[in-house]
């Protein structure tokens, strides 16, 4: 997109862009159906005037908002020239992604068009990507290091895209298995007054693994891949006594994992092995008075090499756009209350920072 500077006085400086959409892209693709995502870029830039003619597209305005709708529109072709489609989210995303990047809230090393074309896995007609910068970032440790942390609240994707990882790393023969565990604690010590057989009674709290992995593979193939041993579902219980080699380990909702619980978990890891950990340390369902073994980590590992904490906050969340707003109502609404859980996140808030 070219950007010519227009005729005015100082006070009315204004900048002025010109964009061709090349011929082999429909207009369609780059506006949306019903111009949805064209009224995306106007809402996020109310004051700038944005023209469309045939196929071209002109901004003008304020020198910073044009430059920054010429930057979205090429971003937004890179992503198509890749054959993927543009949705009014990743137009969001990518709007958001560079206003942070021009208010010095992210240090603008990956593009919006790196970020929402990164490919994880592709299953069952649909592929698993990063939606956000530090959710790609988060992608990007897990590849790099090989114990991961992914610290954020509901929906930020911290569970789903480790679990991609861990059938990336499968189906790739980086790893022998995929071990799944969690904490069953909403149970406790009452396990045995539940019916049915053991694995009855903790799969409700296993339930969360096994959906994410039906989206990831072929469900017929899951039973064969478990009792087959290449995938194991199990409480974090059953890792005690373990060395885990030639595997890909996630333990999802650690912040309900003792000190002592976290400790023997990460010495579980073996020779060629990956380990990740996701939590959200403003949702402990401990009992009172047990410390969260997710908090406490924090400070015992930082600067340990090949450990990487990845901190995601309500911008990653990937849920119904609401889900990320009910986050943050709730974080100040404990900051301005002073609430039990408003004391509980601030003793965690190290590990929720977000960008």
């Amino acid at each position: 997109m070219t950007q010519t500077p227009t005729a005015h006085t100082p006070a009315q400086e204004q900048a002025r862009a010109q964009f061709t959409v090349p011929a082999q892209h429909p207009m369609v693709t780059v506006l949306g159906s019903g111009d949805s995502l064209l009224r995306v870029i106007e809402k996020a830039f109310p004051a700038a005037d944005i023209h469309v003619r045939g196929n071209e597209i002109s901004a003008v305005g304020d020198p910073v908002d044009v430059a920054l709708i010429a930057r979205v529109f090429d971003e937004m072709m890179l992503v198509l020239r890749t054959g993927q489609p543009m949705t009014e989210d990743a137009v969001e995303r990518s709007i958001a992604m560079l206003k942070a990047s021009e208010n010095g809230e992210s240090d603008g090393q990956e593009t919006p068009a790196q970020v929402l074309t990164q490919n994880i896995l592709s299953s069952r007609g649909r592929t698993i990507r990063p939606k956000t910068l530090n959710q790609k970032r988060y992608v990007d440790a897990i590849d790099k290091h090989t114990i991961v942390f992914g610290i954020g609240p509901a929906g930020t994707g911290k569970t789903y895209l480790a679990m991609a990882k861990a059938v990336q790393a499968l189906q790739s023969k980086q790893v022998n298995r995929i071990i799944l565990t969690r904490p069953a604690v909403e149970a406790g010590e009452r396990l045995g007054f539940l019916p049915g057989t053991l694995y009855e009674k903790i799969d409700p709290y296993l339930r969360p693994l096994y959906d994410a992995l039906h989206d990831m593979l072929d469900p017929d193939s899951i039973p064969r891949l478990m009792a087959a041993g290449t995938i194991e579902v199990a409480p974090l219980a059953y890792m005690r006594g373990r060395t885990l080699n030639d595997a890909f380990i996630i333990l999802d909702e650690a912040q309900n994992t003792s000190p002592e619980q976290m400790k023997m978990f990460l010495t579980r890891l073996g020779f060629d092995s990956k380990i990740v950990i996701t939590g959200d340390v403003t949702q402990v369902d401990l009992p009172d008075g047990t410390k969260s073994g997710l908090r406490q980590v924090q400070d015992i590992l930082d600067g340990v090499d090949d450990v990487h904490f990845s901190r995601l906050s309500s911008h990653d969340v990937v849920r119904h756009k609401l889900v990320g707003r009910i986050v943050d109502a709730y974080e100040q609404y404990d900051t301005k209350h002073g609430t039990q859980n408003g004391a509980h996140k601030s003793r965690g808030k190290a590990g929720h920072k977000g960008k």
